[in-house]
């Protein structure tokens, strides 16, 4: 039960932290973003962990632990989490597929205003001097 758990928690989850960020950014500003991204991901978890802790304290004052005010109640804190869970679900199918196609492709960074890649001649930075792509 542990290992399916233990499966299924990271197969989602993992794909979206780390090999999505890898496939969707531009590569010149990959580790940038990815670093972004992966902070993100950290802060949404502790941001989760300590919020659900003081949601899920009990209506009544009374009832709370020490040092906590009241809540909203476990069922509600887990409608709460489901909620913010299927929104997850959703922004994920909004990340584009890469269907093969390079990260230079897909962002389009190789094309000029007129929509059409680079030509066949490319000025040098050597002395301002057109040579020919290759």
């Amino acid at each position: 039960m542990y290992s399916l758990t233990f499966f299924f928690a990271n197969f989602g989850p993992n794909a979206t932290t780390f090999v999505v960020p890898a496939e969707i950014f531009p590569a010149r500003l990959r580790s940038t973003c990815h670093g972004i991204s992966a902070a993100s991901g950290k802060l949404g978890a502790m941001v989760g962990a300590f919020g659900f802790l003081y949601l899920a304290q009990s209506q009544d004052k009374t009832k709370t632990d020490a040092g906590y005010p009241a809540g909203i109640g476990v069922k509600n804190s887990l409608l709460v989490l489901g909620g913010i869970n299927f929104l997850g679900i959703l922004f994920t199918f909004l990340v584009p597929e890469s269907k093969g196609k390079s990260l230079e492709e897909m962002s389009r960074e190789n094309e000029d205003e007129n929509g059409e890649g680079p030509g066949l001649e490319q000025t040098s930075s050597f002395n301002n001097r057109t040579v020919p792509a290759y």
